[in-house]
């Protein structure tokens, strides 16, 4: 799912529709078309999708022969991975280079909380559901708060029910199933301390995701584009030393390369020395030899990057 832009200047979506039923050739069109108008393509896809969706974005990838499609599946909720999607349009207005704005994704996660509000965990199993819970399920009426990121996290909603949230400031948006309860509303974006709420159409994916399709689900996440501009850059970047991109963290998304291992330090060494008189009055002198790197924040540099970085999906 696309959600709409959260300012002017949220580039806009390509969203690849029906690529587990279309003909093959008609997903290489569509994909070699991006990348010749935008120059790179980031796919950011949910793990709910059928496999066959999956194996197509492998394939297409692997007969365009191109490096230029970065396939990012991260393992977070519908409407969490719409949320992430749409944070990577906002940066994609900024002078980030490909391989920055697609990294991008991974240091963004952390930053959200993304849960639900379910009529039922019998079939949830994307966290951890005890055999009490399970039992509750069956009780007509009977609701459950769950997070499933960062932490995972199970309640039985009632009078003292809560959920840990973000120790920051956030939105929130809120998507309604078939589920009638105004829980999320009225007392969780309270106690989150949430500064907007806005509601959005279910994902098609939730329901999967979820187990039931008993549920409202939402997202809380950072909105302001200077903000998650500042945690992009405040990040060491790199080069890649397979596809020479710049990146951050120890992972490239083009190429799925990782960082090589750091050198080993050389063992200390010890000399001795004697004195000229020939008396053994040993003396001896370690000395380490250490290689550090600066933590310190770097200068910026600016890359030229218009309006052509763009998550598909």
């Amino acid at each position: 799912m696309a959600l709409p832009p959260q300012d002017e200047r949220t580039l806009p979506a390509a969203v690849l529709r029906d690529l587990d039923t279309q003909p093959l050739e008609q997903s290489l069109t569509a994909v070699q078309s991006l990348i010749d108008q935008y120059g790179y393509v980031i796919v950011v896809c949910s793990r709910a999708v059928p496999e066959a969706v999956g194996r197509r974005l492998h394939t297409v990838r692997s007969l365009l022969e191109s490096d230029r499609i970065a396939l990012f599946r991260p393992d977070l909720p519908p409407l969490g991975l719409a949320v992430l999607a749409r944070q990577l349009r906002q940066l994609a207005s900024c002078d980030l280079s490909p391989g920055v704005l697609a990294s991008a994704g991974r240091l963004l996660t952390h930053y959200l909380h993304a849960g639900a509000l379910l009529g039922s965990v019998a079939r949830l199993d994307r966290v951890a559901v005890n055999l009490t819970s399970h039992a509750r399920s069956w009780v007509p009426g009977s609701q459950f708060g769950v997070i499933a990121h960062p932490e995972p996290q199970l309640t039985r909603i009632g009078p003292e029910a809560a959920l840990a949230g973000p120790e920051f400031g956030t939105s929130m948006l809120v998507a309604k199933g078939q589920l009638q309860s105004d829980w999320i509303t009225a007392t969780l974006a309270r106690t989150w301390n949430v500064q907007g709420l806005r509601e959005v159409p279910l994902p098609a994916e939730s329901a999967l995701w979820w187990g039931t399709g008993r549920l409202i689900e939402f997202c809380a996440f950072l909105p302001d584009l200077p903000v998650l501009y500042q945690l992009v850059t405040s990040v060491r970047q790199s080069v890649c030393h397979w596809c020479g991109l710049d990146v951050i963290g120890d992972r490239c998304v083009f190429c799925s390369a990782t960082a090589p291992e750091p050198p080993a330090l050389p063992p200390s060494s010890a000399s001795s020395a004697s004195s000229a008189s020939g008396s053994s009055t040993p003396s001896v002198s370690s000395r380490t030899t250490a290689s550090t790197e600066s933590t310190a924040s770097t200068a910026s540099t600016a890359y030229s990057v218009h309006e052509n970085q763009l998550p598909a999906g």
